[in-house]
C-alpha cells in the first residue's frame, strides 16, 4: 500500500481544519470511534477552535491528507464526552493492549490508519521503535521528512481486529463487549498469564466484561496468590456467577483464601445447589482428601450396565473433558466399585458394569493427609482416586490434575 494512503495519528494530531471557504478553523486535538456504530472508522474528529472544542462528524469531511481537513459542511457542534465514544489520544495511545493473536500485552505508541476518499479507517496499532521515532520528532521534523527517515526502520505492529481493549473506566465499559469475543477465543492458560501481567484495574476490567465461564476457567489458570485480589476487586454479584462456574473444589480453594466476610456475601448470591456444594467443601482441611476432592463425578448402582452408563454420560456432557472413570454404589451409597471410562467402549450395551470394574479398589478417607494422597496417585499411576467418609461412602474424587496444581505449589 502506497505511503500517500496511510496517516499516522501522530500526523493527524495538530492537522489543521478548514471551512468550505478555506479558512483556518482549528486544529485536531483527538479523534473518535464509536463502536458500537462502526468498529474500524474514525467517526469524529475533536477540533480546537479558540478557547472551544468542537465535534466534526465523518460526513462532514470533504477532503483529509497530510494538508490538512477541508469541510463540506460547516454545522459544528461543541464537543460533549459520550461514554460510547472511544477516544484515540485520549484512551488508547499510551495505554497497554491485549494482542490476542500474539498473546500478549504490550503498549500502544501510535496508530495507523487507511485513507479511504475522506474517511479514515483503523489498520493497525503501531508498538515499535519507528513509531516511538515518529513521537520524539513530533513537531520538530515535517512528517513528509519523518516518513522518509522512518523506511530504514522496520515497522512492528499489531491489525486492529487483533487487539483487546484494556478500559479499567467503568463507566466506559459497555463499548468494549464488541471486542471481549478476542479474549473469550483464548485458551485460558494464554489469558490466565497475560491477566498475570497486568495492574489490578486492567484485571478487574477484564474479569467484569468477559463471560462468566470463560473468567472461571481462566481464574482456576491464575496463580493462587493473584484469585482472591481478583475476586475481591469485582462486584460481588460478579464474583458469584464466576464462582458458580467454577468446580466446587476450586470455588472452595479460592473462597477459602478471601476474607471471611467477603467469601459470605459471595456465597449469599450463589445459587442453592452449588452454595451447598461448596460450603461443604469448605469444611474439610485444605492439605486433606476431602480439601482436595471435586464433588463432580458420575456414580451408577452397581447393578447397572454399559447403556446405563452411557446415557449417564450424555446427561453429564460438562464433565466429559475430564472425566475418565465412572463409579459403582450400593444402596447406601457406599463405594463398590471403579470403571474405567475406555472399558465401555469395548464391551456390549448389556455388559454388566461390575464386570468392568478394576480389580484392586484404590481409595482415600476424607481425614487422610495430602501426603498420603500424592502416595497413593504415585504408586499405583493414577487418573482418578474416590474419596469416602466414616461410612464408606462416596463423597468426591481427586484427579491428577489436582495432584500436579498441588506438586506445583511445593
Amino acid at each position: 500500500m502506497a505511503s500517500h494512503e496511510l496517516l499516522y495519528l501522530t500526523e493527524l494530531s495538530g492537522l489543521p481544519v478548514y471551512d468550505t471557504r478555506r479558512r483556518k478553523i482549528g486544529v485536531v486535538k483527538d479523534a473518535a470511534l464509536v463502536p458500537l456504530v462502526h468498529p474500524v472508522r474514525v467517526d469524529r474528529f475533536l477540533v480546537g477552535a479558540g478557547g472551544a472544542w468542537l465535534s466534526i462528524r465523518h460526513d462532514q469531511v470533504n477532503s483529509l491528507s497530510l494538508r490538512g481537513i477541508y469541510l463540506k459542511d460547516e454545522k459544528l457542534t461543541p464537543y460533549h464526552s459520550d461514554e460510547y465514544m472511544l477516544r484515540l489520544l485520549r484512551d488508547l495511545l499510551d495505554q497497554q493492549i491485549v494482542d490476542a493473536q500474539g498473546r500478549k500485552v504490550v503498549r500502544v505508541t501510535d496508530i495507523t490508519f487507511e485513507i479511504r476518499g475522506a474517511e479514515l479507517y483503523i489498520q493497525e496499532v503501531d508498538i515499535g521503535l519507528r513509531s516511538i521515532f515518529r513521537r520524539l520528532v513530533q513537531g520538530v521534523i515535517p512528517p513528509r521528512a519523518v516518513r522518509r527517515v522512518q523506511g530504514f526502520v522496520a515497522p512492528n505492529s499489531i491489525r486492529w481486529e487483533f487487539c483487546n481493549i484494556l478500559e479499567p473506566d467503568p463507566q466506559r465499559r459497555l463499548r468494549l463487549n464488541i471486542s471481549n469475543k478476542l479474549l473469550e477465543q483464548m485458551h485460558p492458560a494464554d489469558l490466565a498469564d497475560i491477566v498475570e501481567e497486568l495492574g489490578p484495574e486492567d484485571r478487574e476490567a477484564i474479569f467484569e466484561t468477559i463471560d462468566s465461564e470463560v473468567a472461571a476457567e481462566t481464574l482456576s489458570e491464575v496463580d493462587p496468590e493473584l484469585q482472591a485480589s481478583i475476586l475481591e476487586s469485582l462486584e460481588t454479584e460478579k464474583a458469584a456467577e464466576i464462582i458458580e462456574e467454577m468446580s466446587p473444589d476450586e470455588a472452595a480453594d479460592v473462597l477459602s483464601e478471601l476474607e471471611e466476610e467477603t467469601s459470605r456475601e459471595i456465597l449469599d448470591e450463589m445459587d442453592v445447589e452449588p452454595k451447598a456444594e461448596v460450603r461443604e467443601l469448605m469444611e474439610f482441611e485444605e492439605d486433606s482428601a476431602g480439601g482436595l476432592m471435586n464433588t463432580e463425578f458420575v456414580a451408577l448402582p452397581e447393578d447397572a450396565a454399559v447403556n446405563d452408563a452411557i446415557l449417564a454420560l450424555k446427561g453429564n456432557e460438562e464433565l466429559l473433558e475430564t472425566l475418565n472413570t465412572l463409579f459403582l454404589i450400593d444402596s447406601r451409597e457406599r463405594l463398590r466399585g471403579a470403571v474405567p471410562l475406555a472399558r465401555l467402549f469395548v464391551a456390549s450395551g448389556s455388559s454388566p458394569l461390575r464386570e468392568l470394574r478394576t480389580e484392586t479398589l484404590i481409595q482415600a478417607h476424607v481425614g487422610d493427609e495430602q501426603k498420603r494422597v500424592t502416595e497413593l496417585f504415585d504408586k499405583y499411576n493414577l487418573l482418578t482416586l474416590p474419596v469416602v467418609d466414616a461410612e464408606g461412602r462416596l463423597v468426591g474424587a481427586i484427579t491428577a490434575d489436582d495432584i500436579i496444581s498441588v506438586l506445583r505449589q511445593r
